[in-house]
């Protein structure tokens, strides 16, 4: 993944980050009422922040439940070596598991924080039997089904 230094951002830049955050699909002319720029400046500035990776796509936010997946499982999975070789072949692995919609390198006991969305019970059997615990290098996998959502933001705190 590439890495990204922090933008300085002004108090307009924040203003159209929040807006879009709260309404991606909002028209250049919507966007400009709203922080009170005039359409080509606000272009400009929106085009200037996909440049410099401060957005970095523009995505529709799914209903988990809605499509058949209610279920949220936290995995944590722990590896024989942290070696950059080994890092690198869990992550090209799970990158292919479909299930896995969030994967964090970590410090403290594990290596790594997984968030999972499975239909049901079995679904989380056949995952962590038939693709987790399959990828070389895995020594260790545990799992947490969580039981609500208490918090999701959707966006960040700019």
């Amino acid at each position: 993944m590439k890495t990204i230094s922090a933008v300085t951002l002004d108090d307009t830049d924040r203003k159209m980050i929040r807006a879009l955050q709260t309404d991606g699909r909002m028209t250049n002319a919507d966007l400009a009422r709203t922080v009170n720029l005039s359409e080509s400046a606000c272009l400009r500035r929106l085009r200037a922040l996909e440049t410099e990776g401060v957005i970095s796509r523009y995505a529709a936010i799914i209903n988990e439940r809605a499509v058949g997946l209610p279920i949220s499982v936290f995995v944590t999975v722990t590896l024989s070596s942290q070696a950059e070789a080994s890092l690198t072949a869990f992550e090209t692995a799970i990158a292919t598991v479909p299930e896995v919609v969030e994967c964090y390198l970590m410090t403290g006991g594990s290596d790594y924080l997984l968030r999972l969305v499975v239909r049901d019970v079995d679904d989380l059997e056949r995952v962590h039997s038939h693709e987790l615990t399959r990828i070389p290098g895995v020594t260790r996998v545990s799992s947490s089904v969580a039981m609500r959502t208490v918090v999701k933001r959707g966006a960040l705190p700019v």
